[in-house]
């Protein structure tokens, strides 16, 4: 009797693991955007990128390539990756020149499926936004600061099939549509609003977009949500960028909350509310900490004190200890300017973290010559989990 009920146990075990399944995900801002490419103060025409796209050549961004390879998400967003109309010069052009082919050895990867779209750096409003008298083309009177449109963007690459028809994107959500967002404390030194009414009728929210994308993992859905802040710093006393940064994160913390929180968002299509799922992930370079940094330290405090989020995990390298010492903050630092910028954070209904860490060589280890500098590959890096989700995600 015994015997059998032990054989039923191990039987059950067994099939309890087989419904198990572990998954990387990421976010790395790779800086892959044109003015990268170029000489300081050499004015970029944005085609810079996708030029080295097609040769498969360019060592940084073999480098980039490389990182990816050894680290292997299943799932990752790249921010700062340039967009173009055309993926076969984009993003199609990186997975087949750089990642299908072995990087100093390591073992090339697929990513069978992607998804980018438009982002708002770069595209003209039209109005007098930076209050220098005049309405450019690009740089401060566009929707968010870019060169040329597209600057800036954002990829994501995934080993699982994304459910396209059910994206949810959000670049054109206007920032007064927030209810008590902070672009109505944004004022000049005579106390006047800095954002007239003009600008406020045609003014963003996003800096680039905030998406939501399924990902279909055996049948499993599971919500990628994915954004890029504006830096909280290139501005002046009004400070117009740290309170955008601040309603970039909320609009997250808005968005998890559901109805009747969320009620006030709507995406690009014209559909209200916010998410529809409690098994999402939140990633992206944030440009926010709770400890260090310009930012406000509400926003992403509000964020990582969800109740719906799970911060159990905090990934850390030893490299990043090492690049600041004496810092009790430097584990978890993702950037090279020695802060925590980016975060990869799961719902509490995702799964079991089991696993994580941020890709950060010290300087003794082969790898080091990969992040060595800001010309090796990127000033951020790589940051990742591992998940164990169970089957019955929807």
């Amino acid at each position: 009797m015994y015997k059998a009920l032990i054989l039923i146990a191990l039987w059950m075990g067994v099939v309890l693991v087989s419904q198990a399944q572990s998954i990387r995900i990421g976010t790395f801002n790779v800086s892959m955007e044109a003015s990268n490419y170029l000489p300081k103060n050499h004015q970029p025409t944005g085609a810079e990128l996708f030029e080295r796209l097609a040769s498969g050549q360019h060592q940084q961004i073999r480098n980039i390539a490389e990182i990816i390879q050894r680290v292997r998400p299943d799932i990752i967003l790249l921010n700062e990756f340039d967009y173009t109309g055309d993926d076969a010069q984009g993003v199609r052009a990186f997975i087949k020149n750089y990642l299908a082919f072995s990087q100093h050895g390591a073992d090339p990867i697929d990513y069978p499926y992607h998804y980018t779209a438009p982002v708002n750096t770069g595209v003209p409003s039209g109005i007098d936004l930076n209050h220098d008298g005049s309405s450019a083309e690009n740089g401060g009177d566009t929707f968010a600061f870019g060169l040329y449109p597209g600057q800036y963007g954002m990829v994501i690459l995934s080993r699982f099939p994304i459910e396209t028809a059910q994206i949810r994107t959000f670049q054109h959500f206007l920032w007064k549509d927030m209810p008590n967002g902070l672009i109505d404390s944004i004022k000049n030194d005579d106390g006047e609003d800095w954002y007239s009414a003009q600008a406020q009728s045609v003014f963003r929210l996003s800096s680039k977009s905030h998406w939501d994308v399924p990902v279909k993992i055996n049948g499993n859905i599971i919500h990628v949500l994915a954004s890029h802040p504006t830096p909280p710093v290139f501005d002046g006393p009004e400070n117009r960028n740290g309170k955008r940064n601040h309603d970039e994160i909320r609009f997250w913390v808005d968005y998890i909350s559901g109805s009747p929180k969320a009620d006030y968002i709507y995406d690009d299509k014209g559909v209200s509310g916010g998410i529809s799922s409690e098994e999402f992930i939140i990633l992206g370079d944030l440009n926010a900490s709770i400890e260090e940094g310009d930012a406000d330290k509400d926003g992403i405090q509000a964020l990582l004190s969800h109740e719906a989020m799970n911060v159990s995990a905090i990934p850390t390298s030893k490299g990043a200890s090492l690049h600041t010492k004496n810092n009790a903050y430097a584990a978890t630092h993702t950037a090279f300017w020695r802060m925590r910028a980016d975060y990869v954070l799961p719902s509490t209904k995702l799964g079991e973290v089991i696993d994580s860490g941020v890709f950060w060589p010290a300087p003794q280890d082969f790898q080091y010559r990969l992040i060595k500098d800001r010309q090796s590959s990127s000033d951020h890096r790589l940051v990742w989990i591992d998940v164990e989700l169970e089957s019955g995600h929807k």
